[in-house]
């Protein structure tokens, strides 16, 4: 069981607000100055949280269940953050009776800037991470700004006279968040690219289609070990094209071997690398990433691939350390014209390991899709078959309606994230 964005958001208000209650007089824990306070305290550990979040640590993506499951969480923690903050900025958090202090004095005028700072410096980086507009290189580099944001943040918590002690309860809490997100914050900034597992890998195949590219890439000397359906953040060596994005690895798990990558034109980067990406290229990638993996033992497997999330399941059929595979069947939701890999390819690959596979090119009400699971239903255990999914979320929400509806429970359907902005 991992825990889902809310569990985190609600876990990190609640016990800020509680914490801070303690520190309050009895008569004035439930006021608007209360609550600011409160607001400002949960808002400070959500940030310090996304810090920890951002940083990739191994451990954290275990505790939730998958790098994708991280950056969804990431993002509420930031919307959540300025929506608190921007309550305890409006409402003033302090009233006659309180004891307060400063912990940390800073020259007359600091702490007010620091505190107009740090507000518009965290709307700024909320509303930039859910712009979709702005172009990858430049959200990117602008979104670095959150590390030093934080620190700014810190001080004006600091700065300010409070009736929160360092040595209280809610001083211990607010200090041990603060510090792990500082420490989240500058690795990935400045220790990942050193630290991290990655590796030098060279583009020894391109197969280009309709807007998409198959890209292949051999290590130059030694490889990553990873699973079949994890993927990695590609990092191009050439000009202009350095800024890492995260691709399901669509290969088998070979370990120390080549690498492939089936890469659609999405965006800006990923337009410029099927315009440009040849033999010879150099590239690092970051990985492995994910836990959208294979369940060997469910009785009755469904797949379920949409565009370039059909990438995780090319990985799967092409892993040779997998079982059998004649009691899956794969669905590969695309657009007429724009299949990639094309639906013949496809079929081919599904045919040489015996799976089934359907091509669906009209959307979850195709009676292709419809028909098909229907009669996949009728003939297993609805209860016993494992459903996986990858592809767009609008695609997903019609999916889990069309099983629910032949009976397969909820908590059947297994999915991985499709975008990560």
């Amino acid at each position: 069981m991992h825990p889902k964005p809310w569990h985190t958001v609600a876990f990190l208000v609640l016990a800020s607000a509680a914490l801070t209650a303690l520190e309050l007089p009895a008569g004035t824990r439930m006021g608007v100055p209360a609550a600011s306070l409160a607001s400002g305290v949960a808002a400070l550990s959500l940030m310090a949280a996304a810090a920890v979040l951002g940083a990739r640590w191994r451990f954290v993506e275990s505790i939730f269940g998958g790098l994708d499951r991280v950056y969804v969480a990431h993002k509420w923690l930031g919307i959540w953050a300025l929506g608190l903050a921007s309550f305890h900025l409006t409402f003033k958090a302090g009233m006659s009776g309180w004891e307060t202090a400063v912990i940390l004095p800073l020259p007359e005028g600091w702490p007010r800037f620091i505190r107009q700072l740090s507000f518009v410096g965290l709307m700024f980086i909320v509303l930039l991470a859910l712009n979709r507009n702005i172009p990858y290189s430049v959200w990117r580099w602008w979104h670095k700004l959150s590390g030093p944001l934080l620190v700014v943040v810190v001080l004006h918590w600091l700065s300010f006279k409070q009736p929160i002690a360092l040595d209280s309860p809610a001083g211990i809490w607010l200090a041990f968040l603060s510090a792990a997100g500082v420490a989240g914050a500058f690795y990935k900034l400045l220790l990942y690219p050193l630290v991290s597992r990655h590796a030098e890998y060279q583009v020894v195949g391109v197969r280009p289609g309709a807007a998409a590219m198959h890209l292949e890439l051999e290590p130059v000397r030694d490889g990553i070990d990873f699973q079949a359906g994890q993927f990695g953040f590609l990092r191009m060596n050439v000009q202009g094209m350095r800024e890492p994005h995260p691709f399901t690895i669509a290969s088998g798990s070979g370990g120390k071997g080549r690498v492939c990558f089936e890469i659609r034109s999405l965006g800006d980067f990923t337009g410029r690398l099927i315009a440009t990406a040849s033999v010879g290229m150099r590239a690092d990638i970051y990985a492995p990433y994910g836990r959208f993996l294979r369940r060997k033992e469910a009785r009755r497997e469904v797949w379920i691939g949409g565009g370039v999330g059909i990438s995780a399941f090319i990985a799967w059929l092409q892993d040779p350390r997998a079982g059998s595979f004649d009691k899956v069947t794969l669905f590969y939701f695309f657009t007429p014209g724009r299949d990639f890999p094309e639906v013949p390819v496809m079929a081919s690959m599904a045919r040489e390991r015996g799976a089934e596979l359907v091509p669906v090119a009209g959307g979850a009400s195709d009676p292709a899709f419809v028909d098909r699971i229907g009669v996949i239903c009728r003939e297993a255990v609805p209860a016993q078959i494992d459903v996986a999914f990858c592809g767009p979320s609008g695609l997903l929400a019609q999916v889990s309606r069309t099983l629910q509806a032949n009976g397969v429970p909820e908590a059947n359907l297994r999915h991985e994230f499709f975008e990560f902005r």
